[in-house]
């Protein structure tokens, strides 16, 4: 396993000083936030580029990783998670044009990984936009195919706020979506498995690793802390408002003990992201490196 962080918290930061600081930490893989140039607001925890996709040459891709690896870095994937299943349908192709560059640019660096959400429409429920997926998916899945990239989905259902719900931006977060989508489209789809997202889902989260250990191209390490008085309050039905909270490894109630006995029992051997989106450790960079060298020292003895 390598342990490594993804480059999200980081927007003002350019890469090769990012990764300097990365190198220096003790980490050995980046995983490479490469949303859309753009102006104004984004969602928190998005937005960020650290590669500009758009129009990269083949030598300029390559350029990027041999600066990383006389770093003594890999690049385990290159992220952006949008939502090609979002119900309008002029952000939708924004998105998924987007998308297509990013596995692009995975194909010119060499790199065989892009990271990204299944998607959903909030508004719908998961068998119409399971439908929905059976119709978008398969050009995207296809393309990657032809340039020699998979694709992983993240576990997170995307709900977080009333913006979200009731039914979330993302339906790839349940053992029963997961069937279908290895079902259908097997090898050139896997997971990219966050614990964290199991936890205030109430799914096992060793149950969860036995059966689909096998299908995990990538895997992110993110704690939650469910606050009991939020979830008194609130009940579980308001899904995660008020009660869910992102920590930092081993500051929340991900038992790391077995989710990497899990692992290991399952064979995965690729890359371990920390994702940062502890609000404990922001404010500014040197607060946010605090954090992901905490997560550092909690997870660097399960790496071998």
């Amino acid at each position: 396993m390598q342990l490594g962080i993804l480059t999200a918290p980081f927007p003002d930061t350019p890469l090769m000083d990012l990764a300097e600081w990365a190198a220096a930490s003790g980490f050995e893989a980046l995983e490479i936030a490469c949303w859309p140039v753009a102006d104004g607001p984004v969602r928190r925890y998005a937005g960020t580029t650290h590669i500009d996709v758009t129009g990269m040459s083949e030598a300029q891709g390559r350029e990027i990783v041999d600066q990383l690896t006389g770093k003594n870095l890999s690049v385990s994937a290159l992220g952006y998670y949008p939502n090609p299943l979002h119900p309008d349908a002029a952000h939708r192709d924004m998105v998924i044009g987007h998308l297509k560059q990013v596995i692009s640019a995975a194909a010119k660096m060499g790199v065989p990984l892009v990271n990204t959400f299944c998607g959903g429409d909030a508004a719908e429920n998961l068998d119409e936009n399971w439908q929905r997926a059976l119709k978008i998916w398969p050009e995207i899945i296809a393309y990657a195919r032809d340039h020699d990239v998979r694709l992983a989905f993240e576990n997170c259902p995307m709900i977080f706020s009333y913006d979200e719900w009731p039914g979330g931006h993302n339906i790839a977060y349940s053992p029963v979506i997961w069937r279908r989508i290895f079902d259908t489209w097997e090898g050139d789809v896997g997971m990219n498995f966050d614990p964290s997202h199991l936890i205030w889902q109430m799914i096992d989260q060793s149950r969860f690793i036995r059966e689909f250990g096998g299908r995990m191209f990538h895997v992110h390490a993110k704690d939650l802390m469910i606050d009991h008085d939020g979830l008194y309050d609130r009940g579980i039905m308001s899904a995660g408002m008020g009660w869910q909270i992102p920590r930092m490894p081993g500051l929340g109630d991900v038992d790391w003990n077995e989710f990497f006995s899990g692992l290991y029992r399952a064979g995965y051997d690729g890359p371990v992201i920390i994702e940062h989106e502890d609000s404990d450790f922001e404010g500014s960079d040197e607060k946010i490196k605090r954090g992901f060298a905490l997560a550092r020292d909690i997870l660097r003895p399960y790496i071998k």
